[in-house]
C-alpha cells in the first residue's frame, strides 16, 4: 500500500518548446510507464522549473527528468543546472540531435548528466525504455525517500523558529527541520520564492509556504482543530494541561457535549516534561508528551473537541448561560466552565536573557533542541521537579549539565527520587546559593554571568544552553474583575470563598459554592490554577475528573 501510493506521486518529466516533440515523448512514456508514474510535461525550460518547485513543494518525488538541448532562451543544459537544485537526486536525460553530441558529452560534467537520447527514438522498446527502464531502477535504489510533509526552513538561532519546531512537536505535528543555511534548506526557500530574509519558512502538506506564521494560521493549515463546530455546549474546558485533559476525558465520556480550548499545546507544563516517574500507573515512567498523546486521543475518542491556538480573553455571565470569548472578537458558549489555564513559567529578569529568549535561553525544557546541546555545557536554572527532570534528560546529551540552585540545596522543592538521579549522575552538578546575573551574547547565548549569594562574588562562565525553570505563575490577567483571585493571581474556590462560613459578596444562590466552585456559579477551577493547589499531575487529573462531578451537580440543581 505504501509503496503504491509512493508511485503514485512520483514523476518522470520531459521537456521540450516543440509541442509535437512534447506531445510524442509523453505518449511513448505514458505507455510504458503510465501505470506506474505520473508523466508531467512542460514546453520550456522556465514552466518545467515552476512545476517542479510546485513538485517540491507539496512533496512529491521526481525520478527521472528528459530535456531537449535545443529550446530558446534557456537551453537543456541550463535548465537541468537548475533542476539539479531542485531534485538533485532525479535521473536527467538530455534528448539531442547528432548534431549537439558534443553539447551532451560536455553536461555530463556540467549537471552530472545521466544518460543522453539521440533523437528520434523510435522504436522506443529499443532506444527509449532500455535507458528508462535502468535509470528508474537505479533511482529506486537510491535513497529518494520523502520528508515528512510539514516541513521548516529556519535558522538555529531564530526565536520563531524554535517556538514553531516546539509547537508543532508538542502538537504530535510531524514535521522536518531545514537550516537556511543548508543546501535542502536553500532548495525549499527557492521553491517557496523566498531569499531567506524572512523565517521560519512552514511548508505545509499541500505544498503552501507559511511566512513567518502565527501559530494560529499554522494550526489551521497543519490540520489542528481551530474553530469550534456549535456556538453552545454543555461545558467549555479552558487550557489544556492534565487538569483540563482530565476533565475533557470525563466530561466528554459521562455524555456531556464538552469542547477543549488551548491556546498553545495540550499538555501544558507536564506536556513539556521529559520524564514523569512518581505518575500512579506507570512504574517505569512515561514522557510528558507520551501522556499528553494518550489523554488527547482519549479525550477524542469519547467525542471532545479539541481547539488549538486559541487564545481566551474573556468570560461573561448571560443568564444560564457563560460565554467565553476568543481573542479574535468570537465567541463560544456554554452551561459550565472548568478553568484549567495552568501557570507559566516566570521569566529571568537578568540583562540579555529577553533579547537571546529562544536563542539559547528557553523557558521550559524545549526538548526540541536537546539534540543540538550533544557535546555542549548546559545551564539549568531552578530547583523544583522540573528542572531535576530537564536535567536528567539533557545530560543524554550534553557535555555537562549544571544546575543553578538560588537555595541551600534540593531537597526543598525536588522529589527524593530525582535527588538521588542527578546525584548519580557523572556529568551532572549543582551549584546551590547562585543566581544568573546576566547572559551575552551577539545574536545567540555565548556567556553567563553568575552571582554567588553568599560572598556575592560573580563570574563569568561560557555557555549556549541555558533553560530556566524558576517557579511559576497563573495565566489568569484575563479574569480580572470577573472571578475572585488571591493576590499572586491564583484562583480562589470552594472554601477559600467562605472563610468566615459566608459565600462571596455578589453570591446569588442559596448554597454555598462547591468545592472546585469558583465565585461564578458553574465556573469552575481544576489544576495548577487554583489556589493552594498541589501542583503535581496526579492531584491535577484528580481535580479535572472532580470538576466535572460537580458540573454535573449543577446542572441538576440548574
Amino acid at each position: 500500500m505504501a509503496q503504491a501510493a509512493e508511485a503514485a506521486r512520483t514523476v518522470i518529466m520531459t521537456v521540450d518548446d516543440d509541442p509535437g516533440v512534447s506531445r510524442a515523448v509523453a505518449r511513448d512514456l505514458r505507455r510504458r510507464y503510465g501505470a506506474s508514474y505520473r508523466i508531467v510535461r512542460a514546453e520550456s525550460g522556465e514552466s518545467a522549473l515552476d512545476a517542479l518547485r510546485e513538485l517540491k513543494l507539496r512533496g512529491d518525488l521526481v525520478a527521472v527528468i528528459l530535456a531537449d538541448y535545443r529550446m530558446p532562451r534557456m537551453n537543456g543544459i541550463e535548465f537541468l543546472e537548475q533542476a539539479l537544485d531542485i531534485y538533485p537526486g532525479a535521473r536527467r536525460v538530455l534528448l539531442t540531435a547528432y548534431a549537439d553530441t558534443g553539447a551532451a558529452i560536455d553536461a555530463i560534467n556540467v549537471v552530472d548528466l545521466d544518460h543522453y537520447l539521440l533523437k528520434p527514438w523510435d522504436p522506443p522498446e529499443e532506444k527509449l525504455y532500455p535507458v528508462l527502464d535502468d535509470l528508474l531502477e537505479a533511482w529506486r535504489r537510491s535513497d529518494h525517500r520523502p520528508v515528512p510533509s510539514t516541513k521548516v526552513v529556519g535558522h538555529r538561532w531564530s526565536a520563531r523558529s524554535s517556538d514553531v519546531r516546539e509547537f508543532l512537536a508538542r502538537n504530535q505535528v510531524p514535521y522536518r527541520w531545514y537550516s537556511a543555511d543548508e543546501p535542502e534548506g536553500r532548495r525549499l526557500l527557492t521553491a517557496a520564492g523566498e531569499d531567506g530574509t524572512r523565517l521560519p519558512v512552514v511548508i505545509t502538506p499541500d505544498g503552501t509556504p507559511l511566512v513567518e506564521p502565527e501559530s494560529v494560521d499554522l494550526a489551521a493549515r497543519v490540520g489542528l482543530a481551530t474553530t469550534p463546530e456549535a456556538d453552545f455546549y454543555d461545558l467549555v474546558v479552558i487550557g489544556g494541561g492534565p487538569a483540563g485533559l482530565g476533565a475533557a476525558v470525563y466530561g466528554a465520556s459521562e455524555g456531556l457535549r464538552t469542547v477543549l480550548v488551548e491556546r498553545s499545546a495540550t499538555g501544558g507544563q507536564a506536556g513539556q516534561s521529559s520524564r514523569i516517574e512518581n505518575y500512579l500507573g506507570f512504574p517505569d515512567g512515561v514522557s510528558g508528551a507520551q501522556l499528553t498523546d494518550r489523554a488527547r486521543r482519549q479525550a477524542t475518542k469519547f467525542g471532545a473537541e479539541i481547539l488549538t491556538a486559541r487564545e481566551v480573553t474573556g468570560l461573561e455571565v448571560n443568564g444560564g448561560a457563560r460565554v467565553v470569548r476568543f481573542s479574535d472578537g468570537s465567541a463560544v458558549a456554554a452551561h459550565s466552565v472548568i478553568l484549567a489555564t495552568g501557570v507559566s513559567y516566570r521569566r529571568l529578569a537578568a540583562p540579555g536573557c529577553d533579547e537571546l529568549g529562544g536563542c539559547g535561553v528557553f523557558y521550559g525544557s524545549a526538548l526540541t533542541e536537546a539534540a543540538a546541546c550533544q557535546g555542549h555545557d548546559v545551564y539549568i536554572v531552578g530547583g523544583a521537579n522540573s528542572a531535576g527532570q530537564a536535567a536528567m534528560y539533557l545530560s543524554r546529551f550534553a557535555k555537562s549539565v549544571t544546575l543553578l540552585v538560588r537555595g541551600p540545596d534540593l531537597t526543598a522543592s525536588m522529589s527524593y527520587y530525582l535527588i538521588q538521579q542527578i546525584d548519580r549522575a557523572p556529568n551532572i552538578s549543582v551549584r546551590c546559593g547562585a543566581v544568573v546575573e546576566g547572559a551575552h551574547g551577539d545574536g545567540r547565548l555565548e556567556r553567563l554571568t553568575l552571582r554567588d549569594t553568599d560572598s556575592g562574588q560573580t563570574e563569568l562562565v561560557d555557555a549556549q544552553w541555558l533553560f530556566v525553570f524558576i517557579g511559576a505563575a497563573p495565566l489568569t490577567d484575563w479574569l480580572d474583575g470577573t472571578v475572585l483571585r488571591d493576590e499572586r493571581g491564583f484562583i480562589l474556590a470552594g472554601p477559600d470563598l467562605t472563610p468566615d462560613g459566608r459565600p462571596p459578596e455578589d453570591w446569588e444562590l442559596d448554597r454555598p459554592p462547591y468545592h472546585l466552585e469558583t465565585s461564578v456559579p458553574g465556573v469552575f477551577v481544576a489544576g495548577d490554577a487554583r489556589a493552594e493547589s498541589a501542583k503535581r499531575v496526579a492531584s491535577a487529573v484528580g481535580e479535572g475528573a472532580m470538576a466535572v462531578m460537580l458540573v454535573h451537580r449543577y446542572l441538576e440543581q440548574s
